[in-house]
């Protein structure tokens, strides 16, 4: 019986995660990989975010000064990651598994993590990233700044961004 409840929820959690499956590929197609050493990352609030958990904080493609923090929101798929980020007494051989990251994607939309895999040449464990506003989850846009271009491509990956957004400049 334990083998049937079992099998019963696993079915349920690889069906929702189909269309996660489907926004990486969106996302894939408009942005490329990079591969990011030293990321801050860290559980627990991040001074920027509005959202309490796992982060890592990248850097504003068009303003380098600028950081933006990408928190695991989805927490399905995420235990492998929280036990890697994990704090000051998570072992050095764990949080060595997710050093360098890969990333693909705008840090300020959406975008997809992976660690690398076993070999090192390929990322493993995708997860997708994902600000409030890039799903209509918000109403409440941050306050950095996008060119419309960003906000055209980031449509094309996947985000549901209203219709216009006050920080979006045509420069």
């Amino acid at each position: 019986m334990p083998y049937f409840l079992y099998g019963f929820y696993r079915v349920f959690v690889q069906l929702s995660y189909f269309p996660w499956a489907f926004r990486m590929r969106r996302i894939f197609k408009e942005y490329p990989w990079s591969i990011f050493t030293d990321i801050p990352r860290g559980l627990g609030k991040h001074p920027q975010a509005s959202d309490d958990g796992m982060w890592f904080e990248f850097r504003n493609p068009d303003n380098l000064d600028e950081k933006v923090p990408l928190v695991f929101i989805k927490h399905q798929r995420s235990h492998w990651w929280m036990k890697r980020i994990g704090g000051p007494r998570t072992k050095a051989a764990l949080k060595a598994e997710v050093e360098p990251v890969w990333f693909s994607g705008d840090p300020r939309f959406v975008g997809v993590v992976a660690a690398p895999s076993k070999d090192g040449c390929l990322p493993a464990r995708l997860h997708v990233l994902y600000q409030h506003a890039a799903f209509g989850r918000s109403s409440v846009t941050p306050a950095w700044t996008v060119k419309v271009e960003d906000v055209e491509r980031a449509r094309c990956a996947g985000a549901q961004l209203s219709a216009s957004i006050p920080q979006a400049q045509k420069l």
